[in-house]
């Protein structure tokens, strides 16, 4: 009788990436809802993965689409705001750190106003460059400032008083938090939301609603305009300073024409300067309102000690009175190619970039699926334009579906004596097969694998859930944790090609392309 054939190693490995995508596919996330009645909603999800931990934290549906020319940046200011401490957190003298709040904010009054009139008719006239520039300020704006920067110092502890004259306990909300044994504290402002977060012990859980609760039940605001100069850094560093940052920021700017994907999520530099606590206190009554947030807790707790505790502190906020206004200005259609061309301190690059479609729409999920065929160092883009053509240093592309818009974009990096168009006409090749064939069912089957597994391994992490929860929730509904993954799935080679068509025509795209400065 012949000996039993052994399964070959890659039959091994197919049977355990099906096994695995079958797991991801049919993994359902146990989501507990809880609704106060300021509104309130929360996500309560048990498991003890991660013993006697909890990732806990709060996503508020706000984020730079939400905001105007004139308060551009100001949902990424809140994120900063939100650690500066309440009444209770952040200060030793309460009743003494509001009066400074309140003479600083007069003074800051009397500088915008000069500002906006005298300065700007002057930078309109062309006779100074930056009307915020302290270079540029007359003598009543400089003694203005010199009184405002005085009593910033005086608050912190940095003025001629010295720490006597301070009300400010510098980084107590993080103080608190790390005694307990917190750790991770952070948040981040995105286009569509912005979602803050820590992880604490289990026997903190407590510790975390009252001090959440009283953030958003207290916040003062507190160095609301010295804390302007950290972002004003934040954007320094992180746009400014780095070869391709204003670039890529144009290049934004000129790829969405309508809608509020136009302007960065730090803001613009004059916006920064401009917008006043009226206006700062407005937004937040209209967007931090219980009925506009969403809590989550992820990990080892017990949920009826949990609601216990979230009823006992979060019930405390005011719903408000006015629900957030929809954003309706939609992306006007693009009706020819837009190019633009820059040059710098970089390698020679390019970015090709189409409009889609917002998340949870129909045609997402095969554009998702489209970026994964091209990536990864068995993707199309790797062996077509790294390894097969040798033109690129790297190549990659990604499909962006937010709340309102979606974009797909390319982008590759030169190799050698290769060029932006050597680049973009091999981008164009590549596309073109994807538009008139079909993929093959075992590539489509192997990137469904990995998609499926990436699924299910960005949920086994606490942490990495709540974020993923967030931004389900802030951007569709949480359900899309659990629903997502078998639409994936139901993607079918025709889709890939249907979207490929539907999309990426020459009219629809934008085209940035990167240049070394010496070859001009």
């Amino acid at each position: 009788m012949p000996a039993a054939r052994r399964p070959s190693p890659c039959r091994i490995a197919l049977a355990v990436a099906l096994l695995s995508a079958a797991s991801a596919v049919g993994q359902q996330v146990a989501v507990e809802e809880f609704r106060l009645d300021n509104g309130m909603e929360f996500l309560l999800v048990p498991r003890t993965d991660q013993p006697n931990v909890v990732s806990a934290g709060w996503v508020a549906k706000v984020g730079s689409v939400n905001e105007r020319p004139g308060i551009t940046g100001i949902s990424h200011f809140f994120e900063h705001m939100m650690f500066k401490g309440t009444d209770t957190i952040g200060t030793r003298e309460p009743q003494r750190d509001a009066d400074y709040r309140r003479r600083q904010q007069e003074l800051r009054d009397e500088i915008n106003a000069l500002v906006w009139t005298g300065q700007y008719e002057r930078f309109l006239r062309g006779e100074i460059a930056d009307p915020w520039d302290p270079a540029n300020d007359t003598q009543e704006l400089r003694l203005l400032r010199g009184k405002l920067d005085g009593l910033i110092k005086a608050q912190q502890g940095r003025g001629d008083d010295g720490v006597e004259a301070a009300t400010i306990v510098k980084d107590e909300f993080d103080q608190v938090y790390t005694k307990a044994g917190g750790s991770g504290m952070n948040a981040f402002t995105s286009h569509d939301l912005t979602c803050y977060f820590i992880t604490v012990p289990s026997n903190k859980l407590e510790l975390w609603a009252w001090m959440e609760s009283d953030r958003l039940h207290d916040s003062v605001f507190r160095e609301f305009y010295s804390e302007r100069d950290v972002v004003h850094e934040e954007r320094r560093l992180r746009t400014d300073s780095t070869p391709t940052g204003r670039f890529e920021e144009q290049f934004d700017s000129m790829f969405w024409a309508s809608c509020g994907y136009s302007w960065p999520v730090i803001g613009w530099p004059s916006d920064l300067n401009s917008y006043t606590f009226e206006q700062a206190l407005d937004y937040w009554n209209v967007f931090y309102r219980p009925g506009n947030l969403v809590g989550v807790v992820v990990g080892d707790f017990d949920p009826a000690q949990a609601k216990a505790f979230i009823r006992r502190y979060f019930s405390r906020l005011d719903p408000g009175t006015r629900k957030p206004p929809p954003v309706v200005t939609l992306e006007v259609e693009q009706l020819a190619e837009q190019r633009m061309n820059a040059s710098g301190d970089f390698p020679p690059a390019v970015e090709i970039r189409y409009h889609t479609v917002p998340a949870g729409h129909v045609d997402s999920y095969p554009l998702d699926m489209l970026a994964e065929i091209l990536n990864e160092r068995t993707g199309r883009l790797y062996t077509g334009l790294v390894e097969g053509r040798a033109i690129a240093a790297g190549a990659g592309a990604s499909s962006d579906t937010r709340k309102y818009a979606g974009l797909f974009a390319f982008e590759a990096q030169a190799r050698g004596d290769a060029t932006p168009e050597q680049l973009e006409a091999a981008w164009y090749e590549e596309l073109a097969r994807l538009q008139a064939e079909e993929v093959p069912e075992r590539e489509l089957r192997k990137v469904k694998n990995r998609v499926a597994a990436g699924n299910y391994r960005r949920l086994e992490n606490n942490m990495s859930l709540l974020v993923q929860l967030a931004f389900a929730e802030a951007t569709l509904d949480w359900r899309e944790i659990n629903d997502g993954p078998r639409k994936y799935e139901a993607v079918t080679a025709a889709d890939i090609r249907r979207v490929a068509n539907t999309y990426f025509k020459p009219t629809n795209r934008s085209v940035a392309i990167f240049r070394r400065q010496e070859e001009q």
